[in-house]
Formats: structure tokens, sequence, C-alpha cells
């Protein structure tokens, strides 16, 4: 009795991927047909391919078709995956050996101004994310991904994870709501993904779930890697609860909030202004200063306007967020050049942590600058502007000698 299974995507607008159709059999042994614009040039390794997948699973009996687009080995290696897998109930994993840059950590406290969403099941908008220099970008497994795609979808993020180079950009993986995201981190967390989202989050059970989950996976494999976590606050319950949630768990790194399905859960439309949404978003900044973690502003919408989307990046760097989403590579630069202290700050700064310091090192109780009292927390301001321009590299290395105004 044979049975059929099919995994991938094939079609007009589709490139860098693969369609695989897999009909297994009790006899005839193995046949590969490979339909590819590049059969000539790399037909004969995909065939390789594809038998050392087969014979890794036992499958000695099978007709396979394969409908390519250009697919690269991570993606063929997936989709050809996905396919046995519907057939064979096992926990095996065929796995593709890891670029030694991907196996490498994140820090905790490192910088998220920008983080490109990717869909998880897209292999082509993948490729080349890494060449934006965004800060981080986000496997996403839920709202991008179609629901019959979710499955098949996790054994490409894991092969990405693996074996796409990101050029140094942080690699999250947004999973899908519990319980089924749970299910998602036991094909993610062994393949060193740096922080993982959890989605529509209102509650400190469902962080503590995820942080259980991928301790037990880390245990399972053996892995000391750390793994991170940034909540996403979606709904009324998850502002009220947005404290208790961003100290939920210490590797808590940052949280986020999802404006879209915010605004549809309290009945209102999200605007331009972002009146509606300002009580959320000063509860979310406040919540993760609280718990020492960063604050990460929603999603800018409508990627053709970037004179809207400086706009908005400065009322939210104003606000006390420490970076956005982003949904194309066209906001990148902008979002980090707003996020950047810029030279009249940094300059500003300097004056304030220069006058602190004189005023201490003469045993003075107040400082000034010029006719103005500087206060305590103006000085933290400036010290924090001065610690993100040094850790940015745009901050001269000597600049107190420098400095006229000392």
């Amino acid at each position: 009795m044979s049975e059929t299974a099919v995994a991938g995507n094939h079609g007009e607008n589709i490139r860098s991927d693969c369609l695989v159709e897999l009909k297994t059999g009790s006899s005839g042994g193995l046949k590969i047909n490979l339909k590819s614009k590049v059969d000539r040039l790399y037909g004969s390794h995909m065939h390789s391919l594809v038998n050392e997948i087969l014979s890794f699973f036992g499958i000695r009996h099978a007709k396979i078709s394969i409908y390519d687009s250009g697919s690269l080995d991570f993606v063929l290696a997936a989709r050809t995956e996905a396919a046995i897998r519907q057939l064979i109930d096992n926990d095996k994993e065929y796995l593709l050996p890891v670029l030694p840059g991907n196996m490498e950590p994140t820090n905790p406290g490192s910088f998220r101004f920008t983080r490109l969403y990717l869909p998880g099941n897209t292999p082509k908008l993948m490729l080349n994310a890494g060449v934006h220099k965004p800060n981080a970008i986000i496997l996403d497994l839920e709202d991008s991904v179609a629901p019959e795609k979710k499955r098949e979808a996790r054994f490409l993020v894991r092969n990405a994870l693996r074996q796409v180079n990101f050029m140094q950009a942080e690699r999250m993986v947004r999973i899908n709501q519990l319980s089924s995201g749970l299910e998602d981190l036991d094909f993610i967390v062994p393949h060193y993904p740096h922080v993982i989202l959890i989605p529509k989050t209102e509650s400190i059970e469902q962080v503590q779930q995820v942080d259980k989950r991928i301790a037990s996976i880390k245990k399972k494999h053996n892995r000391d890697h750390p793994v991170f976590l940034m909540p996403i606050i979606e709904s009324a319950l998850g502002v009220e609860h947005a404290f208790q949630i961003a100290a939920a768990s210490p590797n808590n790194v940052a949280m986020t909030i999802g404006l879209e399905d915010y605004t549809a859960d309290i009945g209102v439309k999200r605007t331009q202004e972002g009146q509606e949404s300002l009580y959320a978003r000063m509860r979310i900044v406040n919540a993760c200063k609280a718990a020492g973690i960063q604050p990460i502003d929603s999603v800018y919408s409508d990627v053709s306007d970037l004179e809207g989307l400086k706009d908005t990046v400065m009322h939210s760097r104003a606000l006390g967020f420490e970076g956005m989403g982003c949904i194309h590579p066209r906001q990148i630069s902008v979002i980090q050049e707003c996020y950047k202290p810029g030279r009249e700050e940094i300059e500003k700064a300097k004056k304030i942590l220069l006058a602190y310091e004189e005023a201490e090192a003469k045993g003075l109780g107040v400082v000034s600058l010029g006719s103005k009292m500087i206060d305590k927390p103006v000085v933290k301001r400036a010290m924090a502007t001065i610690a993100l321009a040094e850790k940015l590299n745009i901050l001269e290395e000597n600049w107190r000698d420098n400095n006229d105004n000392k």
C-alpha cells in the first residue's frame, strides 16, 4: 500500500524554494524525478542529497518528484524531510552542518534597534536578509505562515538557523501561540537561536512554560548556549499584566507590543498619531524599565512612508522605547539612525558629564553647567547617552582630553 505526502512551494512567483511530492511503496526501489532549470549544473548533487535523506530515514522504495525553483541545500533538505515526516512518525532529524558563526551566543544587552521579520516558510526572503544589516532577524512561525504550512515551516526555520549566514544579526524566532508554540521549541531550541518571541503573552505562566520547556530541551540535547526571551503584548489583559510578564523570567531581555492586535482587542482603529495606544505603550516602557529589560515598539506598517516612519521612531524614542520591528528592509536604516544619539545630544551629554565629574572632584554637592543647575536624573541620562555612543563607536576615545569645555 502506497502513501503520498507533499511539502514546499512551487509556482510562477516562487523563488529559492521547491515542491516535493513523495510516494512510498513496498517495491520498485527509489526513483527521483527532478524538474529544475539548474539540473545540468546541480542535478547530480540534488539527487545525492535526496538519496541520502531517504536512506537516513530508512526509505528504500519510493517515488519522489521535485519541482525546483532555485532551492539551496537547507531548503531541499527541509522540504524532503517535511514530506517524509508526514508518513513516518519518529523523532529523527536529518541535520545539515551548522555554520561556525551560527553557534556564537548573543549578549542580553545587545542593541535591538531593528528586528526584521522574515516569514518562516519563505526561503527567498531569508537568503540576503543579513545584507541589510538589521540588528536582528525574526524567523516567524506565527502570523506570516498559513495554518496548513506551519508544520513544514518548522523544518525550514530549523535548517535556516543552522545554514544561513545572517551576518552578525541576532537570530530570533517567533513561535506560535501556546500550546503549539511549545512544540515549535522542540524544533528550534537545539539549533542555536538567540531569542524566542512569545506571541499573545498575557500571563506569567506563559513565560514560565516557555522557559521550562527550553530548559528541558537544552538538557535533553546537552546544549549550554543561552536562549533569551521576548514576550509580545497584544491585548488589553497583557498590558494590565505588563510588569509581571516583564519580570517573569531572568531570561527575559526585552518585551514588545503588537499594536495591530492590541487596537483590535480594545475595539479601535490604529492611527498615525497613536493616541489610542499611548497608554499601552507607556505601560510597556515603564514595565520594562522597572524590570531592567529593553522596551521594544511595534512595527510601522506603511513601508512606503519613510517620513511617517521617521516621525514615529522619534516619538517612540521620546517615550523610552529602544527599538522597533521592521517589515521591510528599507525601514532598517531610518530606524537605526533615529535611535542613535545625534551629535548635539552627545555634545550636551559630554558637557553635563564633565561638569558632574568636576563637581565631584571638588567635593561640591551642587552640579551646574553655566547658569543652570543639573540634578542627578539629568546626569544619569547623560551617562546613558555617552555609554550608548561608546557602544556604537560614534564617540571619540579621548573625548575628555579633547573637550574644550572641561
